[in-house]
């Protein structure tokens, strides 16, 4: 190969790891602790069976995440600010409404998690480890304020590869079942628990508020232009971004159940994450037991500040109100404190909470699709026509699996 096209190569490569980045700060929405509790208690109650979930949600995350992040780099602005310019005034505040109680129920699961990883470490109550884990969002959070983006995705960066040794390590001395794990992939519900149980995890995996979230990211990164050559390099970055991060997190998410499936399952307990943690440690040792937790806190710690800079965007381009950061970060505590102070069972919130993720999806992936495919809007980066109907076909999907959860749950079954 000539010196000057080798040269020139690395330095593509160079600009193209450069250009990463925000992906791996939204990735870290798809392995937050209410990811570890519908993995989990899928794997204890049902074993391998919805392994197929976790690989459609992961497939459908990286289409999603893509587009998010091309509708910000394209247009210049992002989800929120695109859907506040084209909604009347009564309309934007009930998509904002919406929109705020997904937020609300991503905060109560990351900071219930955090809490929970605090208590399995040191025996810290529920309800201080959960304000010890909001004070500590509030510093990483002051890193993006003071510094900038760029050192806050190292930091999210750092707790990322740690969440990854702290959920997959348990994976190397487990008994997994390569037939059953093959099942697995093969779509297939048993009863309605097990499809509450599969919104759960849909939630969890393809978060709204992080579909919102990436296209301010990619923007707010890279910055607003309009050259052409400039957008491609970006996208074609954006594309190695999404792709990498996602698949980071979908192999911690499908660690996750499958730890549970092969060490847990039949186990008494085992449906939570207290339990969770007391079979790890009982059945495969403590030090695996701390590196769960270890991984646990790290996941609460990075997916609350993420969960408060997307809410802070979503507000900000909705109701074109922006409050400081800290200040959203001590309100959206509340909720999440009232939980864990009333006793409820911090397992079930996090599960319910994703169930309201779940819901909340389609409010934000029907406008995506509609922005991204538009040639008015998008010019030549308009979704091509493949891309297109993939994005509505998962659209559908998810709406379908929503609705057949609501149906199942209002017959009582």
């Amino acid at each position: 190969m000539p010196k000057s096209r080798l040269r020139t190569e690395r330095g593509s490569s160079r600009t193209t790891l450069m250009l990463l980045g925000p992906a791996f700060v939204a990735a870290i929405a798809y392995v937050d602790p209410g990811n570890v509790a519908a993995n989990l208690t899928a794997g204890a109650r049902y074993g391998y069976l919805l392994l197929w979930v976790l690989i459609l949600a992961n497939l459908i995350a990286v289409i999603v995440q893509y587009q998010s992040a091309k509708v910000g780099l394209v247009t210049g602005r992002s989800l929120a600010e695109l859907l506040g310019e084209r909604l009347p005034t009564a309309p934007r505040r009930l998509y904002w409404g919406q929109a705020e109680l997904v937020a609300a129920a991503t905060d109560i699961a990351e900071v219930i998690g955090g809490a929970i990883a605090l208590n399995l470490l040191f025996g810290v109550p529920l309800l201080l480890g959960g304000v010890i884990v909001g004070i500590a969002s509030m510093v990483l959070l002051a890193v993006q304020t003071r510094k900038g983006q760029r050192p806050f995705e190292i930091v999210i960066v750092t707790l990322l590869a740690v969440i990854v040794v702290g959920f997959v390590s348990g994976l190397f001395v487990s008994d997994l079942d390569p037939a059953a794990m093959l099942a697995g992939v093969v779509p297939r519900f048993e009863g309605a628990d097990s499809v509450l149980l599969a919104s759960s995890m849909l939630g969890a995996t393809v978060m709204p508020h992080v579909i919102y979230l990436h296209s301010a990211l990619a923007r707010d990164r890279h910055g607003v232009t309009d050259d052409p050559g400039r957008i491609r390099l970006l996208l074609k970055a954006t594309r190695w971004d999404v792709g990498a991060a996602l698949v980071v997190a979908g192999a911690i998410n499908i660690s996750m159940l499958l730890l549970a499936a092969s060490s847990l399952r039949g186990v008494d307990g085992t449906d939570s994450i207290e339990g969770a943690h007391a079979a790890i440690v009982a059945n495969l040792g403590p030090v695996i037991g701390v590196i769960f937790a270890i991984g646990l806190l790290a996941s609460g710690l990075a997916s609350t500040s993420v969960g408060t800079y997307a809410g802070a965007s979503i507000m900000g381009g909705l109701l074109k109100v922006r409050i400081p950061l800290l200040a959203r970060r001590v309100v959206t505590m509340i909720p999440a404190l009232f939980v864990l102070g009333i006793g409820f069972d911090p397992t079930q919130a996090l599960v319910l909470s994703q169930v309201v993720l779940s819901f909340g999806i389609p409010f934000a992936l029907i406008p995506l699709v509609r922005f991204a495919s538009s040639k008015t809007l998008m010019g030549e980066f308009a979704n091509a026509a493949w891309l297109r109907w993939v994005s509505w076909v998962a659209t559908a999907a998810i709406v379908a699996i929503n609705v057949v959860l609501i149906v199942l749950v209002i017959a009582g079954i």
